[in-house]
């Protein structure tokens, strides 16, 4: 997918989340939208771009909060069914 597109998408994603009056917790939420609706690859894209351009485009509420939660992506399908249960 096109990184400009998914950017865009974690920054309207961001937006959404940072008029939250606590901070913690709207990084948290944006975290927790990628994960339960972005496709892995998706995400692993997202953080790739993030590690090779220094997340270029991302607002830097939405870079702070995947850099802050990166862990909480799971990227990956064993990832995710390991963190359901499923595995």
């Amino acid at each position: 997918m096109n990184i400009q597109y998914l950017t865009q998408m974690a920054n309207s994603i961001g937006e959404f989340f940072q008029t939250m009056p606590n901070v913690e917790e709207a990084e948290r939420e944006v975290v927790q939208h990628l994960r339960r609706f972005w496709d892995p690859r998706m995400r692993e894209q997202l953080l790739e771009h993030l590690d090779a351009q220094a997340g270029t485009g991302l607002l830097p509420f939405v870079k702070h909060a995947v850099l802050r939660h990166r862990q909480d992506l799971n990227v990956g399908v064993n990832a995710d069914a390991a963190k359901s249960g499923s595995i």
